[in-house]
């Protein structure tokens, strides 16, 4: 009897133990912080390290696709129409893009290195062939016109070229001519009396197996946030193309790459050197990718605001206090003085006014919108889509009787989505991970049922043995009279 009460005894004490650790282990979150502690420390650019080999050659697969805008009413433009676009793509390319001239530095604080990147076109994936042709804007035409604007005796030797050589400020091109480079006559001509002038143009001429320049990187092994953080680029720290320090700042990663332990309350920062600044995303929700949970982060639409809207923008405005408006970026500072605009997609989130002035413009969230997918304990990506547009300012230049009756549109030329979704083989490591995760995370829980569990056995052995045994006697069946 008293071996038997030891024994309910004993499991209303382990009921109650176990209650009590579950419960605090979940009140002090121990072991999602040990967790996160581990990863922390693992996630490091060093040698031999697996966050090292997938960013020093990322193993998922990327894509690049362009899409054109084929203009539809060159004469009509020429006589004032709003321009009418065709959106013809994709042409897809699959792209490389390994970290080259690895150097580590600083004890291992910091790493240098430069990102190559080569672009392989996929026919399969391809609307057609990179011989497709395109009409759109004539871009070095608009960019003489533009540099020279000012100088009568250039603007008059550029018309008599051009007329020469019957470009207008409208040209046909194949899609490979657009991308890679094809040579000018009209700049080829006035190489003769600026040598400095490159003859042949392409918005990607120089692109394709080159890099942007040197990265110094941090590795991460003092604080996790700093991991893969940009620290100069070409050996600067922050840029000078724009006319406030804030909006000079190199901020982030290069985009590729994010610390571990995520949160929902913060800003990812990303410096891109095709759109010449650092722009931020914030969380929007929670996703699954590959049976993988993730969050998913996109730009907000005060990133490519203008001044009025979000003050801190007002030194993206070039020259000082001349603002194109809500949604797209002037990067003529740093394109060589070409009168490139960058934008979202079909001017998404910028002022419906840009999209109204150009017949074919159709902006869609799903379609548009940049969006990066984070496992917010490793930082790896899951799946990102980077969204851009690149845009020419057309405008009446004097000077030029080409331009004399052309409304003042933002023309698109064409758009770009770079994206990428985790490998098979990276996605099962990274299941691998979150089951130990939730398994590790879910010991406290674990307890506290187990302490339920052997509460409830205990009141019921608690009530068996409050419930007085029968007698012999009371156990005899009743005898009839």
């Amino acid at each position: 009897m008293f071996l038997k009460s030891c024994c309910i005894y004993s499991t209303g004490v382990f009921s109650m133990l176990f209650l009590i650790v579950g419960i605090a282990l979940v009140l002090s979150n121990v072991f999602p912080q040990s967790v996160q502690t581990i990863v922390k420390k693992d996630v490091v650019l060093k040698n031999g390290s697996e966050a090292f080999e997938a960013w020093e050659s990322p193993p998922a697969p990327i894509y690049m696709q362009f899409y054109f805008f084929n203009l539809t009413n060159p004469l009509e433009v020429l006589d004032g129409e709003k321009p009418a676009v065709v959106e013809v793509g994709p042409y897809t390319y699959r792209e490389y893009r390994p970290m080259e001239q690895v150097n580590f530095q600083d004890n291992g604080t910091k790493v240098a290195a430069v990102n190559t990147k080569t672009y392989i076109f996929q026919q399969n994936m391809s609307r057609g062939p990179e011989s497709d042709l395109i009409r759109t804007v004539n871009i070095p035409a608009i960019t003489l016109m533009e540099m020279f604007k000012d100088h009568s005796v250039m603007a008059n030797l550029i018309s008599s070229y051009m007329k020469f050589e019957e470009e207008g400020l409208f040209t046909t091109r194949t899609v490979g001519e657009l991308l890679w480079g094809y040579e000018d006559a009209v700049l080829k001509a006035l190489r003769a009396v600026k040598p400095e002038l490159d003859d042949v143009f392409g918005l990607f001429y120089k692109n394709n197996a080159s890099n942007d320049g040197e990265y110094m990187f941090f590795t991460g092994q003092q604080n996790y946030k700093d991991f893969a953080r940009v620290d100069t680029w070409n050996g600067e720290s922050s840029l000078s193309w724009w006319t406030s320090d804030e909006c000079n700042m190199i901020n982030g990663t290069n985009g590729a790459s994010f610390h571990p332990v995520v949160t929902k309350t913060e800003a990812l920062y990303m410096f891109s050197s095709d759109l010449c600044r650092s722009i931020y995303a914030l969380y929007e929700d929670d996703v699954t990718v590959k049976g993988i949970s993730g969050y998913r982060f996109v730009p907000p639409s005060e990133v490519f605001a203008n001044m009025t809207l979000n003050p801190a923008n007002a030194g993206f405005c070039v020259p000082a206090g001349k603002c194109l408006g809500s949604g797209v970026l002037n990067v003529s500072v740093c394109k060589q003085g070409a009168p490139i605009i960058m934008s979202s997609p079909h001017f998404y989130q910028a002022d419906e006014k840009l999209v109204k002035d150009i017949i074919g413009m159709k902006p869609k969230k799903e379609h548009h919108e940049t969006a990066i997918d984070i496992n917010p304990l490793t930082g790896i990506i899951l799946q990102a889509a980077k969204r851009l547009q690149v845009n020419v300012y057309l405008e009446k230049i004097p000077a030029f009787s080409q331009t004399e009756n052309v409304r003042t549109v933002i023309f698109p030329v064409m758009h770009l989505n770079e994206s990428v979704v985790i490998d098979d083989t990276s996605a099962k490591k990274l299941q691998a991970v979150a089951m130990l995760q939730n398994v590790v995370e879910n010991v406290p829980f674990m307890l506290i049922g187990l302490g339920i569990i052997l509460g409830g056995v205990f009141m019921l052995l608690m009530c068996r043995l409050k419930v007085p045994e029968a007698t012999a006697d009371e156990r005899q069946p009743l005898l009839s009279s």
